[in-house]
């Protein structure tokens, strides 16, 4: 093993004093670059916020290439001002140790923002692993949908792609390798660390060693991006500008969704979708898993049981349910079957190999089956190309599983580590390759080739494709979700902090099966979790084949009752939902986050948070961090004021004397009720219930207003469904408010965008009010409706294009 510093570069004995050895800096215009011996460490600005950190350990640095980092954004610089052992630029001060190569990062006022420990780096072969100072106050998220605690702190992970069948709260690794986390907490606040390197590599938050931050891989670059915030907001946004913004989903694809493993028939699907609307259960999607197809054989249907996929498709769609179908992509080792895709993979060597050069053939669904080459763009240009007929059929999106790949019959669970791909794609140089190194990166590979085949096939169309597997950068190419999870309370609290950390690694459109996959739910869990469920990015229920039904009647009237009810209100917000999609889009900003996200105070308050979390800024969802437990317990809502959501009153302060971080509201568990809050500053869109995003709502758009500070609200339209919103073709609205000494000024700023909305009126809610009041606008007094009880004033006003200003004034 190797030491990066001056000992072992000289070879001198641990015990003996160490030589110095030679060291050098050298300034560029966009960082500095160390030599201690033969090694080499490169910072470098990629902008005032983000670094990135190379190293050579015997002076030569690997190709400058990417799976996650476009080559313009790793090309990209900003100018630094060179200091007398680093740089700053306007955000950061770099310092590096030339006896050491230490590098210490720190905010213009000092403060330090991340420290390499006293030996930072030890090299044994190619493997290599870097420490870092692990301060007592930080806490660590993301790495994806990692299981474990919540905070990584004190634990340890592996990122390795693995089909995790019926995982734990400890399993490890599973599905994803995302080698990405935020810090916070420390003295220079959040930072993100990326670590750009897809082989086998591993993150240590203190388990092995106290106080020290470790992380590393087997092989492959030493390379790694430093991102600063000092938010976490920060953070998520510049770590999304290095890897990808997620582009905006088709609004369909944030409906409610019902799934399971699987509808065995075109019946059967015609019988589920007549049953959700016979129960008025909005749904916008249907999915199918492989028994579907002829034999699992993918790009192929039974055509006993499906006999026509596209009147299927064609006659679910008239009825504003869209058909979402599995694609695996493992193909069949057919020959001489008739079989086209692998006719066309055979002839255009599409295959991988073993290291031999013979073909690598290994047992899944449809027994013996061939790999698509991922690495190459013909490749996978070839595999988008197979989705014409399915397109054609009027399926709307695809479902990539077993992506990591999933073997059968092999103790490792995937393919053998020295079979070889081919890499001939972006900017790298065209070489072969071993599935070590390509193993995280071929379930994204995968989602990406479908993804851009969709693009080509239906060019003004969004495309809509979910990966299992994926790294880094994968949220460019398609949603996720948490694998086969299992139907338990644990599961359900391990679903919500997956997806919280999914969002703060890139990922804003995930989910989980709700119910769980496996085992089979209680009436309460199932109805609980679709309540949760109706709050997350992706709201989809589904189930293994030999588990019980999920569908939302399968327990009776009175659970019916309650999920129809958690379904309606995702429909009633649809408008605040998609504008949150579309920021994300913009921003980075997941629309699922933790509460510390946008309130950061909240990191110390007392109160359980394992559970709660926020859907944009606005909106606080708070079930019990014991989920089966029907204890009173505490919910810590930030400082501000904060009002019931269903019943649209300020929530009760119930915290100790004194205390001005947060609030506190006592709830007992209900069934029938899910404990939601809404920031006192809120102007929160909603809209008439529909049964389908495909459905046009009648009557008024409708917006409450919740005065308090930053009293601020969204409004973003478009076609929910083309590509029209990046050539100017959608509404985009700013509505604020204030509050004056005499009662409320609503201002609507001018509207962006030419897209005309599908309400003609808006009809205004004004939560908190006290006493009679006089609506008036353009110096015309306007009908109102006073409630007491409810403390609301509520009045109707045409569509308002232009900037407008309503005064709501009491008397």
């Amino acid at each position: 093993m190797a030491l990066l510093s001056s000992s072992a570069f000289l070879g001198a004995p641990a015990s003996a004093s160490p030589p110095s050895a030679e060291h050098s800096l050298s300034f560029r215009r966009d960082g500095v670059e160390a030599r201690l011996g033969a090694a080499v460490v490169r910072v470098t600005a990629i902008t005032d916020a983000i670094l990135r950190i190379r190293i050579a350990p015997d002076g030569t640095f690997p190709e400058d290439a990417s799976w996650a980092v476009a080559k313009d954004v790793r090309n990209r610089s900003v100018a630094v001002a060179p200091s007398a052992n680093g740089f700053a630029t306007q955000s950061l001060r770099v310092s590096i140790d030339p006896a050491t190569l230490r590098v210490t990062v720190s905010d213009l006022d000092g403060k330090i923002i991340s420290e390499d420990a006293a030996t930072p780096l030890r090299t044994e072969g190619a493997a290599f692993t870097l420490r870092k100072a692990m301060p007592v106050r930080e806490r660590y998220y993301g790495l994806g949908d990692k299981t474990g605690p919540f905070d990584r702190r004190g634990a340890s992970y592996v990122l390795w792609n693995t089909d995790a069948w019926g995982y734990g709260s400890a399993t490890d690794p599973t599905y994803k390798a995302i080698p990405f986390f935020i810090a916070t907490g420390g003295a220079g606040g959040s930072y993100g660390l990326f670590l750009d390197n897809s082989w086998r590599s591993w993150f240590d938050f203190g388990h092995r060693e106290d106080r020290t931050l470790a992380f590393g891989s087997e092989n492959g670059p030493i390379d790694y991006y430093l991102i600063a915030g000092p938010s976490t907001a920060d953070v998520t946004r510049r770590y999304t500008d290095l890897t990808g913004k997620a582009p905006l989903v088709p609004q369909w694809g944030l409906g409610f969704q019902q799934s399971r493993y699987s509808y065995m028939s075109d019946a059967e699907v015609r019988e589920v979708a007549g049953r959700l609307r016979q129960e008025r259960v909005p749904t916008d999607v249907l999915w199918l898993d492989i028994d579907y197809q002829d034999r699992n054989r993918p790009f192929t249907t039974n055509k006993t049981t499906f006999p026509d996929i596209a009147g299927l498709a064609r006659d679910l769609k008239k009825d504003g349910v869209q058909l979402v179908a599995i694609t695996d992509l493992h193909i069949a080792n057919a020959p001489d079957q008739g079989y086209a895709p692998y006719d066309s993979g055979d002839a255009g060597g599409h295959f991988l190999r073993n290291p031999d050069g013979s073909r690598y053939i290994a047992p899944v669904w449809p027994g013996p089956s061939v790999f698509p080459d991922f690495t190459r763009a013909d490749t996978r240009r070839w595999w988008g190309d197979l989705y014409k007929d399915f397109a054609d059929a009027g399926i709307a999106g695809f479902w990539n599983d077993m992506n990591e790949p999933a073997i059968f019959q092999t103790p490792t669970k995937t393919m053998p580590l020295d079979i070889v791909h081919r890499i001939a794609t972006d900017d790298f140089a065209a070489r072969d390759a071993s599935h070590a190194e390509t193993h995280n990166i071929y379930g994204m590979e995968n989602a990406r080739a479908t993804f851009e085949g969709l693009q080509r096939l239906r060019p003004d169309e969004r495309p809509f494709v979910m990966t299992r597997a994926t790294y880094a950068g994968g949220q460019r190419y398609g949603v996720t979700w948490t694998g086969d999870n299992s139907s338990t309370w644990d599961h359900l609290k391990l679903s919500v902090q997956q997806l919280l950390n999914l969002g703060l690694s890139g990922f804003s459109y995930s989910g989980a099966d709700i119910g769980g996959f496996t085992g089979g739910p209680s009436p309460d869990l199932l109805t609980r979790w679709m309540q949760i469920g109706a709050f997350t990015p992706v709201f989809r229920v589904h189930a293994a084949n030999n588990a019980p039904r999920t569908e939302p009647w399968v327990d009776g009237p009175d659970h019916l009752a309650l999920r129809r009810r958690a379904v309606e209100e995702r429909y009633r917000l649809m408008p605040y939902f998609y504008g949150l999609a579309e920021l994300n889009s913009r921003t980075g900003d997941p629309i699922m986050r933790p509460v510390f996200y946008d309130y950061p105070a909240m990191q110390s308050a007392g109160c359980d948070q394992s559970m709660t979390f926020t859907v944009g800024k606005d909106l606080l969802v708070a079930p019990s961090g014991k989920p089966e437990s029907l204890q009173t317990y505490d919910v810590c809502l930030p400082a501000g004021g904060w009002y019931d959501y269903w019943s649209g009153l300020p929530a009760k302060d119930e915290a100790p004397k004194g205390e001005t971080r947060f609030t506190i509201a006592k709830e007992t568990p209900r069934l029938d009720r899910l404990p939601v809050f809404v920031r006192a500053g809120t102007i929160l869109p909603r809209q008439p219930l529909v049964q389908s995003t495909s459905e046009t709502p009648q009557g008024p758009l409708s917006l409450d207003i919740y005065p308090g500070a930053d009293c601020r609200g969204e409004l973003y339209l478009d076609d929910g469904r083309t590509l029209g919103h990046l050539k100017g073709q959608y509404l985009r609205q700013t509505v604020r408010c204030t509050l004056t000494g005499d009662g409320l000024r609503i201002a609507f700023d001018k509207r962006q965008g030419d897209y005309a909305p599908w309400w003609k009126d808006i009809a205004v809610t004004v939560h908190g009010w006290d006493g009679d009041g006089q609506v008036s606008a353009r110096g015309k007094t306007l009908r109102h409706d006073r409630d007491a009880a409810a403390k609301t004033i509520r009045f109707t006003l045409p569509d308002q294009q232009r900037a407008a200003e309503i005064r709501v004034t009491r008397r």
